[in-house]
């Protein structure tokens, strides 16, 4: 009798008080992958959608062909920029513990991520970014105070009090606002590539969204688009192996890689060490380029893991190992890199305390004048009143009588 087909559950290879098991990842030794040219056909480079492009090697040395050689001097100010990123998401994290903020999300172990890829992008394309990008406000311009001010909404929120916090936005730097509305960013990137391709223009746009968000609509419907019109943009899946409780198999990651879903519309995936700033680095570079030469998009899986809480409203104890990350194969972006610029004489553990040490007191600075905005349970407070303001461009008479009204209220004493 033939067997009966069962419905498949996809599950976790461990969760609280196992040992963490990654025997699921599929790794390529540091310098393994080739590198080839830009202009090659999707179905000759089908190999780099199932290896994984990796630098930096067990020794902490750059090896392989794609190592970007960069200058020593340019990764110290990497890893600047990711180490400010780590403190000042811990610190905002204390801040939410102790009620002045609402939420707020943690990029902890994703930081090589924003960091490499703002590197690798002109200040001309444009980034559609998640949640955990806040690494590429802050390398792309971004004033810390206004990144604190917009998580209070207060007086200086750049959202004037209308977004959850964290959900930035930044004109001067051309990086689109988040939505928490997962996925959507994706065809507003390829409409935005596509525009650039009809004006004549070299800019390219970027964008990214988590393991989890690729069973969104949004996701598949922007690869259609992109793939149909060769739209130049730069498709990044962020697979940190858990969308909020669900383990990365539920998204279809169990199968084939992420990395892999552009391939039956002709659009190259490569897979890369998410954890490895200067594997990112090339990586994008490569696509970047393909794509202002007329190569149309590319699909990038960055493989990391989220090293924290999906955010202040979560528990991860509840349904992975304590000791997780800790075991991650891939370990920690900048640990990896700072033992790379030691080992090749750049770098050593006291300038690494010691900038530690300066980016904590610039982060306490920029609090100290964030909370003069006010904060949730300290004033100066949001006027009320902005909430009738970028409406409608003329408003009408009822919006101004609703207005009116409540001015009157709060003169009267009555509230609002």
């Amino acid at each position: 009798m033939a067997n009966k087909s069962r419905l498949h559950i996809p599950k976790p290879t461990a969760r609280p008080g196992d040992e963490p098991d990654f025997s699921y990842l599929d790794l390529s030794p540091a310098g393994s992958v080739d590198k080839p040219p830009v202009a090659s056909r999707t179905r000759d480079i089908e190999y780099l959608s199932s290896g994984l492009v990796r630098v930096l090697d067990e020794e902490h040395h750059a090896v392989g062909p794609w190592n970007p050689t960069l200058d020593p001097s340019a990764l110290q100010v990497a890893m600047r920029w990711m180490m400010l990123n780590r403190v000042f998401d811990q610190r905002m994290w204390q801040i939410q513990r102790q009620g002045r903020i609402s939420f707020y999300m943690e990029a902890a172990g994703e930081e090589a991520v924003s960091i490499a890829q703002g590197m690798a992008l002109r200040p001309g394309d444009m980034c559609f970014p998640s949640y955990r990008n806040q690494g590429l406000y802050m390398y792309r311009g971004m004033n810390l105070v206004d990144m604190m001010c917009q998580c209070l909404s207060n007086t200086r929120d750049m959202c004037k009090g209308r977004q959850l916090p964290i959900m930035y936005h930044s004109k001067e730097g051309n990086v689109f606002s988040i939505s928490g509305n997962l996925a959507t960013q994706y065809p507003h990137a390829v409409g935005w590539a596509m525009a650039s391709a009809i004006k004549g223009e070299d800019h390219i746009a970027a964008s990214w969204v988590g393991d989890g968000s690729t069973a969104e609509a949004d996701f598949h419907h922007a690869l259609t688009f992109a793939a149909v019109y060769q739209a130049p943009v730069i498709l990044n899946v962020v697979n940190n192996q858990w969308a909020i409780s669900t383990f990365q198999g539920t998204a279809g990651g169990e199968r084939r890689a992420f990395a892999a879903r552009g391939l039956g519309l002709g659009i190259p995936g490569i897979r890369v060490d998410g954890n490895d700033l200067l594997a990112i680095y090339a990586v994008t570079v490569w696509a970047a380029d393909r794509a202002r030469r007329g190569g149309g998009p590319t699909l990038i899986e960055l493989v990391t893991y989220r090293g924290g809480a999906h955010s202040t409203s979560d528990d991860p104890t509840k349904y992975r190992p304590k000791d997780e990350w800790a075991a991650f194969p891939l370990g920690d972006p900048i640990e990896r890199l700072k033992n790379h610029l030691i080992v090749e004489g750049h770098w050593s553990e006291d300038k690494h305390e010691a900038l530690n040490e300066e980016l904590k007191a610039e982060v306490m600075a920029a609090w100290k004048e964030a909370q003069q905005y006010g904060t949730m349970t300290e004033g100066p407070f949001l006027d009320p009143s902005t909430m009738f303001d970028d409406v409608y461009a003329e408003p009408p008479k009822r919006l101004e009588s609703q207005r009116r009204r409540m001015l009157d209220l709060e003169k009267n004493g009555g509230g609002i």
